[in-house]
């Protein structure tokens, strides 16, 4: 069923970035990032960030854009030697949808939604890592918003920060334990990417 939907998702990004109206290119970066109620705090979670593009001009001044990415997350302990807490890898095939606002010819600002389906999720200590039996599973799914803005480097090319955070959990704590809205980990990423207009 996940090759399926991949299938479709890369499908239609490949007929919509060459349809009438449609823009579309190639994304690279890198993504940092942490997991909110693991224990470890900062981001410091480095991953690779790869995907395309498609956007379409819904005005003269914004466009609603489409992604699909291969990005990394989760969380990494520098300490884990001294405090022996465990970090976690995760990797998803992520789905942004954003309106873009151009502030001005170079700059503009996103807002967005984006869902993601979870590749592989384990967590690591300092034997590396642990075993399945042993750790908290990981949701299929990760929902979540972001804003973000970007730099017109060139005609073609554009600098892109963003913060984005889990709406729903990833997991439940390992305790299990839920405190109101707060019903389990979340992923927290600040991402560093070239968007290039192909």
């Amino acid at each position: 069923m996940k090759n399926k939907l991949l299938l479709f998702l890369f499908t239609f990004f490949t007929f919509f970035s060459f349809s009438q109206n449609f823009k579309g290119g190639v994304i690279g970066g890198v993504s940092t990032s942490q997991v909110s109620g693991d224990n470890l705090g900062g981001f410091n979670k480095a991953g690779l960030y790869i995907g395309v593009f498609t956007e379409l001009p819904i005005s003269t001044i914004a466009n609603i854009k489409m992604e699909m990415n291969f990005i990394q997350k989760g969380s990494h302990n520098p300490k884990m030697n001294k405090n022996g807490i465990p970090d976690i890898s995760t990797s998803y095939v992520e789905i942004p949808i954003s309106v873009n606002y151009y502030q001005n010819e170079l700059t503009s600002i996103e807002v967005g939604l984006q869902t993601a389906f979870l590749l592989e999720g384990h967590d690591n200590d300092i034997f590396g890592e642990v075993p399945e039996t042993q750790s908290t599973p990981f949701y299929k799914y990760d929902v979540g918003a972001f804003i973000g803005i970007s730099r017109h480097l060139s005609e073609k090319l554009i600098l892109n920060s963003r913060i984005s955070n889990s709406i729903l959990p990833i997991r439940p704590h390992a305790s299990g334990a839920t405190y109101f809205l707060n019903r389990g980990q979340t992923n927290s990423v600040l991402s560093f990417t070239l968007h290039y207009y192909i």
